[in-house]
């Protein structure tokens, strides 16, 4: 074969495969040929694009678009009532996670089980690092509970469904949870109707799981709501935003921290994503957070305010709305910021949201403020509140200033193995400096307080509630809300100088019914509180040094001398009394009482005293590391 056939041969091979690429298509056969349309850049790479009937520049394409056809929007209508799925494909779940569940034609469809979730969320009965201390049921039967309000539904007294979604109850087991708490008994009939609450409890009550489980289980119940987006009014900016459906905030960022990881347990498989907002750390990770999608969202007021000037968070979506500790953050300063947030925005107003108020003390100023945010409530008050519970042993010893370290030592020395110390000083500087003095002491201490990073303190409560280093030395940043399991002792090394604080600083210890140890170093530099630290020590039927009572003179003569009004600390009452019931007459109001009185609930303490050099005897037998965390 020559070389002009061989040329040949080869210029027909190439017109034949020429030939055959013009009629190749690679759209596959079974499906009609689709004309092309422009995608823009930030919405490429996504799948199953979905446009309704609006048309491109709608609000929705986008938002659909966002959240990779995620609502499923297919009627004409351009409503989310025909949405398919939370977030479309086979796996229900963000970014095809299969534990997220999805909300589908109306059900709720449960994401399937993940067990390295499970031990993460709800951590193993026999892990100490997840294992809080236990709520003492026999004490709880002895607790009082009053209840004010129009038409008071009736409280639930197990975890059953209905009320409660079915499965709510199955992340409550895996939870190991038995029974409700007092509060929590009276909170979860009263959210599900639908009613406004104020309610107070002690510390360590389950006020928690007061508002998670009822708001959570009428989310599961309801699904997602339609953010109340204007028609034809579309951009990428605007698709960013989110718009939570539930807001809790609460003054600290450890608060809010704490609050979101039981949201993630008790979500768990649901289609509902927990979001959580605070200052002091990277700003970026949380938008990128709330992106991905947020139905729960729980902040501290001064970033959430950041957040919506940014334009990345819309509060017109907001069904239910819970401040937790309320009374600390207006007290704090943080009145002008929840003003903003609830009346100066775009949240729903009184009468077309659901708004709780859950706090260790509602006292009467407070109540009257918190009326501007609520409507017809029901006050729930459990325990002795703007008290001390009576299953903490309280003991005030007199230390001068330059004796303190050393009776702190010895207190150290005494105490028994298994339990964490919480140590309470005024200034940041001596957190720091008492916490380098254990160390050089050969006792294993760390610090918390504003100073620190929000790493750092992350790093530092880890490492505090897994008991390698047991004792934490921490200013009033870590003195609210937060649940430390297995605390057996709290030190107000230094006083505080208003008696709400101390009352917040030892309700660390002695949480959930259970027993627990407070020391307080006096001297004459606290006499301003004297008379409301003997007030409350009298209501908690606790040990009275006579010291406290000489002081206490010293005071009144010193007034009387000088005509000037007693020196003492702001107290600002105890915040048991529905203050309708003064104004109005309770003629108005159906009240419920377990017919418990204010009487002293029984204390493993009753023979503790520091006449014994502080021996272990002396302050009794911390309460156990088994059990459940209820908050």
């Amino acid at each position: 074969m020559g070389h002009e056939e061989v040329d040949k041969d080869k210029e027909d091979a190439s017109r034949d495969l020429a030939q055959k690429m013009s009629t190749m298509d690679i759209q596959d056969p079974m499906y009609p040929k689709r004309a092309a349309t422009y995608v823009p850049p930030h919405l490429r790479g996504r799948v199953n694009g979905t446009t309704n009937l609006h048309g491109a520049c709608d609000v929705r394409n986008t938002l659909s678009a966002m959240r990779s056809s995620s609502w499923n929007v297919t009627s004409s209508d351009g409503n989310y009532g025909s949405r398919k799925s939370r977030y479309g494909g086979d796996s229900f779940g963000l970014r095809g996670s299969s534990d997220q569940g999805a909300w589908w034609d109306g059900k709720h469809i449960i994401g399937t089980r993940n067990q390295r979730l499970e031990r993460e969320l709800f951590g193993s009965h026999h892990d100490s690092n997840t294992v809080s201390t236990g709520i003492n049921f026999d004490k709880y039967d002895d607790i009082p509970v009053e209840v004010s309000g129009t038409d008071v539904p009736e409280p639930i007294s197990v975890f059953t469904s209905p009320p409660l979604d079915s499965h709510l109850l199955s992340n409550i087991e895996l939870a190991n949870y038995k029974n409700p708490t007092p509060v929590q008994k009276h909170s979860i009939s009263i959210v599900i109707q639908d009613r406004d609450l104020m309610a107070c409890a002690q510390t360590g009550s389950g006020k928690t799981g007061g508002f998670l489980f009822p708001i959570l289980s009428k989310m599961f119940q309801t699904g997602p709501r339609d953010p109340p987006i204007p028609l034809g009014y579309a951009s990428y900016a605007r698709s960013r935003k989110a718009y939570p459906m539930t807001l809790i905030l609460a003054p600290t960022r450890e608060l809010v921290n704490q609050i979101h990881e039981e949201s993630r347990k008790f979500s768990y498989r649901s289609w509902v994503k927990p979001c959580v907002i605070y200052g002091g750390t990277d700003i970026g990770s949380q938008l990128r957070q709330i992106e991905r999608g947020c139905d729960m969202l729980t902040a501290t007021p001064g970033r959430l305010v950041d957040l919506i000037e940014r334009g990345r968070i819309s509060l017109s979506n907001i069904k239910y709305l819970v401040l937790d500790e309320a009374d600390r953050m207006l007290d704090m300063g943080f009145e002008p910021q929840i003003r903003r947030i609830v009346e100066g925005e775009d949240m729903p107003n009184v009468e077309h949201r659901q708004t709780l108020m859950f706090s260790a003390t509602f006292p009467k100023d407070i109540q009257i403020l918190a009326r501007d945010f609520l409507k017809d409530y029901v006050f729930l008050s459990v325990g002795r509140v703007g008290s001390t519970s009576e299953n903490i042993t309280q003991k005030i010893e007199y230390v001068e200033d330059m004796d303190k370290k050393s009776v702190l030592l010895d207190i150290l020395h005494s105490m028994p193995r298994g339990g964490l110390t919480l140590i309470f000083v005024e200034t940041k500087r001596m957190a720091d400096t008492l916490s380098d003095f254990l160390l050089s002491s050969n006792f294993p201490a760390t610090s918390i307080h504003g100073d620190r990073t929000q790493r750092e303190r992350e790093k530092a409560l880890e490492m505090f509630r897994g008991g390698r280093t047991p004792i934490m030395v921490a200013t009033a940043v870590a003195a609210r809300g937060l649940d430390i399991p297995n605390v057996t002792h709290v030190i107000n090394y230094d006083l505080p100088t208003d008696i709400d604080d101390y009352v917040h600083r030892i309700g660390r210890t002695g949480r959930a019914g259970n027993t627990g140890i407070s020391t307080a170093f006096f001297n004459r530099g606290n006499r301003s509180i004297v008379r409301d630290l003997l007030e409350l020590l009298k209501e908690a039927n606790q040990e009275i040094p006579s010291f406290l009572e000489s002081i206490l003179r010293e005071n009144n003569t010193y007034n009387s001398r000088n005509n000037t009004s007693t020196v003492r600390g702001r107290r600002r009452g105890t915040g048991t009394r529905d203050y309708r019931k003064v104004s109005n007459g309770s003629n108005n109001y159906s009240e419920y009482s377990n017919g418990n009185n204010y009487g002293p609930i029984s204390s493993g303490y009753s023979n503790g005293g520091y006449g014994n050099g502080y021996s272990s005897q002396t302050y009794g037998n911390p309460s156990g590391v088994t059990g459940q965390s209820w908050w």
